[in-house]
């Protein structure tokens, strides 16, 4: 009997904004890296993480909606989510099953086609779409782009998710392991806790707010427990270590830091509980975290503060 070959390589999932691609991702891992909300745009960077099984590795570079830029920021994400198309021996695109616009889907399409990579639609939510309806949005898509394959599925629900795994298998080359079989992500945990810091303030803050921030880690330090406590609230993986953590929620206007502060700074307070319980579930201890809010007017268009962000083509992944 032939030895099962291992394969191994790299997927982009791409899409348009707010489509689901990092729930998908998180599913497909089984693990949470990549922060979600309801507002668009929230995946600013390249994203990696890894799945491994017995068939072999999948490195997926989950990256932010392809859009037409509005600013420095916004052209950065685009450079981010087309340079992905390059690096990737597979692309899904992922797309919800009950919405064609047309003239988002012919610019996505037309990117692909330029790249020349096999191509798996995945339609997402169908948990929320009549058959009927599904089969419809099916034949619009297929006559835009000849896809390898159509995989309906819900990441949210985990629904079909194993189809797809196997679909991805089928055409990634055969190759090597690229990281540790206990590696999810190449993400550092500086880089992590920033996510879920701004994934908490993306949740918490009005509509108007969210396009405007950043989060910058300006210290990150892991120290040992002199005295734990008799009777702890919360048991700990590591209950003899703390993380003391100082980040700062970056904003354009002075207005929005008067919203993101809150009155009597209850709504940052809200922002760092939930990102605070967020990170020590990441580190398994426990974290003393102080926010910090700056105004850096027009920060989006502005280089060098993109720079230091982390939001630059030169921080791009090769």
């Amino acid at each position: 009997m032939a030895e099962k070959k291992f394969r191994s390589g790299f997927v982009a999932i791409v899409g348009r904004p707010n489509v689901g691609k990092s729930t998908l991702m998180n599913h497909l891992v089984g693990q949470k890296i990549a922060i979600t909300s309801g507002k668009p745009q929230t995946t600013r960077n390249q994203i990696r993480t890894i799945y491994t099984s017995e068939d072999g590795q999948i490195v997926f570079l989950d990256t932010p909606g392809i859009h037409r830029a509005k600013n420095r920021l916004g052209e950065f994400m685009d450079d981010v989510a087309l340079q992905t198309l390059t690096e990737a021996d597979v692309i899904l695109w992922l797309v919800e099953a009950s919405d064609f616009s047309g003239e988002g889907e012919r610019y996505i399409a037309g990117k692909l086609k330029a790249v020349h990579r096999p191509v798996i639609l995945v339609m997402n939510k169908i948990d929320t779409v009549e058959k009927k309806d599904l089969a419809v949005f099916m034949e619009k898509y297929r006559k835009l782009y000849p896809f390898e394959e159509i995989i309906p599925v819900s990441a949210m629900k985990s629904m079909n998710l194993d189809s797809l795994l196997d679909e991805i298998f089928r055409h990634l080359p055969e190759g090597p392991k690229y990281f540790d079989e206990d590696e999810v992500t190449d993400q550092t945990m500086r880089q992590i806790a920033a996510e879920m810091i701004r994934e908490k303030a993306l949740r918490c803050l009005s509509d108007e707010v969210p396009h405007g921030i950043a989060v910058q880690i300006l210290s990150m330090k892991e120290r040992t427990r002199r005295n734990a406590p008799k009777d702890p609230e919360k048991v700990y993986e590591n209950p003899d270590t703390i993380w003391d953590i100082e980040a700062a929620v970056i904003t354009e206007k002075e207005s929005h830091k008067g919203m993101i502060i809150g009155k009597g700074g209850s709504m940052l307070k809200r922002i760092g509980t939930g990102a605070r319980i967020a990170i020590e579930d990441m580190v398994g201890a426990q974290v003393n975290l102080k926010l910090f809010v700056k105004v850096r007017k027009d920060w989006r268009d502005n280089p060098l503060i993109l720079k230091n962000l982390g939001y630059d083509k030169s921080s791009l992944k090769s």
